[in-house]
This record gives structure tokens, sequence and C-alpha cells, in this order.
């Protein structure tokens, strides 16, 4: 069965303040926390009953891609899976699914891993270590992937025999990549986006899941959550959100491809507002970061995550008025935004800038700190500030455009609560008071 939100909780609830008692009686209690998780998800699969009656459509998609039942769903044939990236993040995403495709018969146990071929102080290539150690040394170093990982620095190689393709690349280099793609993706194929950021174009922003489906003809969805990578690698329980269109039935597919005992996914109707979630919650880590570089206390840094939040949902409402305000309460939303900036990359880079009282370079911070990932906030920042330029609304939202302005030089980071002397001007968009509204 399905574990939905009812017992997501209640799983929370059994491990943090249940009796231990109780706890050692309905289940034996495993000592790693990994093992706990598995446990209790273990027991509502078997002893509880779905909360709601579940459609034909939908128990057939989880016929399928269990490998059971082929002949009543038309999602029959085995799927291949290839992964767009190689990173911290996709090396991870790479491990969650190739521990799945191994026990699910609907998959083809093999996962591409598309690679940008770097050579090594060693003087060898990344991919072939990965191929020989099953394990990338430069980005996840200790963490072994699953021998049904293959790494391929072949970008039309690795696409060409898959039908679901997982993209998860810095958000600056995919639009090169979709080019790379155009005419070379099998027909049918489903795409997923791990991807946080934005691309502005003349007439307007455009969402990575968009440029995908706009660029290849395919149906993309989407994948954010709290996840910093390093720790899911480690397999300490986390949760995530996939965001669809129409189709819950690929939904269905995505969820179990990623889904562990330690990595829990769940799926919501809604692409534009999971998306904007990943990708704004990183403009907000960086006002934290300034915060926390100047030392201005815990208090501060709760007000400014709030009121990046209370930013993110009007940004995001304001631009698709389908966003539904739930998703802000999903992994993707205030749970990535707490995660982000209490301990993300664009956090602890910010940090690092404000200590240099910004006399130092995001890009020669990045350099230094990150063994070359790469930062999504600062360029995530300067997109939004042209999407709020280009539209008269920069009055609207305050702290996104101090942001930009401190991570480009024209402000120092003490303007970070500077700023806040100056209310939304909600004059700057007919009706806007009711998206900053609670």
């Amino acid at each position: 069965m399905r574990l939905n939100h009812r017992h997501h909780h209640l799983i929370s609830l059994l491990l943090y303040s249940a009796p231990a008692p109780f706890s050692s009686t309905l289940f034996p209690v495993p000592k790693r926390p990994a093992a706990i998780v598995s446990a209790v998800a273990s027991f509502f699969s078997t002893t509880m009953a779905p909360s709601a009656p579940e459609d034909a459509s939908h128990n057939a998609a989880l016929l399928s891609s269990s490998g059971v039942g082929g002949a009543v769903s038309s999602v029959a044939q085995k799927s291949r899976v290839t992964i767009i990236g190689s990173g911290n993040w996709g090396s991870v995403a790479s491990k969650l699914i190739a521990s799945n495709t191994i026990k699910l018969a609907s998959f083809h146990d093999e996962v591409r891993m598309w690679v940008f071929e770097e050579k090594l102080p060693s003087g060898e290539k990344l991919t072939e270590v990965i191929n020989r150690t099953n394990e990338n040394v430069k980005y996840l170093p200790g963490i072994k992937l699953g021998k049904n990982v293959v790494a391929d620095p072949d970008l039309e190689n690795a696409v060409r025999d898959a039908n679901m393709l997982v993209f998860v690349t810095p958000h600056q280099f995919m639009e090169g990549i979709c080019k790379r793609l155009v005419g070379k993706v099998k027909e049918g194929s489903q795409a997923i986006s791990l991807i946080k950021g934005m691309e502005v174009k003349m007439e307007g922003p455009c969402m990575i899941s968009s440029l995908i489906s706009e660029q290849l003809g395919v149906n993309c969805c989407v994948l954010m959550g709290a996840n910093i990578a390093n720790e899911i690698a480690v397999e300490k329980f986390s949760e995530a959100t996939v965001g669809y269109r129409e189709n819950r039935e690929i939904a269905e597919k995505w969820v179990q491809l990623f889904n562990t005992p330690y990595f829990m996914v769940t799926a919501v109707q809604d692409v534009e507002g999971v998306e904007l979630c990943g990708t704004l919650k990183n403009v907000v880590a960086l006002a934290a970061g300034f915060v926390d570089g100047l030392e201005m206390g815990n208090n501060t840094k709760a007000a400014i995550m709030r009121i990046g939040l209370r930013e993110m949902r009007a940004f995001s409402k304001i631009l698709f008025p389908t966003v539904k305000d739930n998703t802000f309460f999903e992994s993707c939303g205030v749970a990535d935004l707490i995660t982000t900036c209490l301990g993300g990359r664009n956090r602890r880079v910010a940090e690092a800038f404000a200590k240099s009282g910004g006399k130092r370079s995001f890009d020669e911070l990045e350099a230094e700190m990150l063994q070359g990932q790469k930062l999504q906030g600062v360029s995530t920042a300067r997109e939004v500030y042209e999407v709020l330029s280009n539209r008269g609304w920069l009055e609207l939202f305050p702290l996104f455009a101090a942001v930009h302005e401190i991570s480009s030089g024209r402000l120092p980071p003490s303007a970070i609560v500077e700023y806040g002397e100056h209310k939304p001007n909600f004059s700057a968009v007919e009706g806007a008071a009711q998206y900053f509204s609670s």
C-alpha cells in the first residue's frame, strides 16, 4: 500500500514521542535511525489500509511499477533510466535510483549517469574511476553508488535507450544541454527535474521543467525537498516532493523510483509551486548566510526566514495563480527553506561573504569552498531581480531585491536588515496584498 501524509505524521509521532514500552512491544526497535524508519514504515504498510479508495488508473500504475499485473496496464515494458548530471546531488540521486531499479521488475537494472568528463589530479578520467571504483571520488567521496550505475561521458549515448530522464545539473547549463539533446531523446520519454533555478527570457521567466518540455517535447515532473545531499548519501532520514501536472500514474512511477526507507517521497499536483519553492529558497538562504556572517543572532535569522517564505509564496502565486498554498507546507516548501537556511552551501558561502565585509567575490569563495560544485542562489537572485525590475515589482519584494544588490556589491551585507524599514508596496501590482496575507 502507499503511505499517505497521515501515515508519515504518525510515523514521526511514533519515532519521537511514543513511550519506550509502546515502541518496543509494537515492533522491535533497531539501533540505526534509518532502520527505525524502515521498521515503522513496514509496520504501517502491512497493518493499515489506505485512507481512501484508489482509482483504477492509480492501481494500474502501482502494479506496473512493481512489475505485477503488466497485462492490465499500458506501462508494461521495462523502463530505462538515465541521470543527466553527476555532481554531489546527481551522484546521490543515482544511488537512490540504482537501489530501486535493481529490485523493481518494471525497470532495467542498469542506470546510466552522464558525467561531464574531468581529469583528476592522478591523471585518470573521472568516468573511468567511477566505473572502476563505483564511487564519484570528486563529488561524493566515500559513498558507493551501486554496481548497476554506469558513468558515461557521451551525453547522446547516455540517453539513447532511456525513456526516463533525470535532470540534475546546475541550472545555468540546462539550455545548452537541451539543445544538444534535441532529436536525440526517445519518443514518449518522461523527464523529471531536480534542478533549482530559472531562465529569464525577454518574454519572462521560464522554469527549468518548462524549458525541458518545450525543447525536448517530453512531459517533465519535478522533485524538490529538504535534501542536503551528503546526509541522504549516508542514509539519514529525509523527505522530498514530486510535482506533476496531470498524469498521476507517471508521478507514482517517479515516486517508486526515488522512494526508499530513508528517503520518503510524496506527489502533489503543482509543478510550478514545487519548482519555485526549490528555486527561491536559495535566495532566502543567502540572506540567512548574511545574517550569520554578521552575527546578528537567531531572532534576526528567524525573521528573515519568515519574510523570505512570505515573498516566496507571493512571487510564486503572482507569476502562476494556480500555485497551491498547501505546497508550501510540503517538504519542498518550508522544510527545504529551513534546511537550506541552516546547513546548505548557499548559506555557508554567504556567511563567508558577509564576514569579509563583501570584499571577497562569490566566484572566489565558490572556487575555494565548494571544490567544483556550483552555487545556485547568486544566479537565481540575479534572475529574480531581473523579473522584478522588468515588471516594476522591486518595491513589492524588498528582501529579494536586497539579496541581489548585496550579492552584486551594490549594498553592504548589513543592508539585509536595513531593508526592513521598507514595507512591500502593494500598489506595485493590483491585488498583490492578497498574496502576502496569511
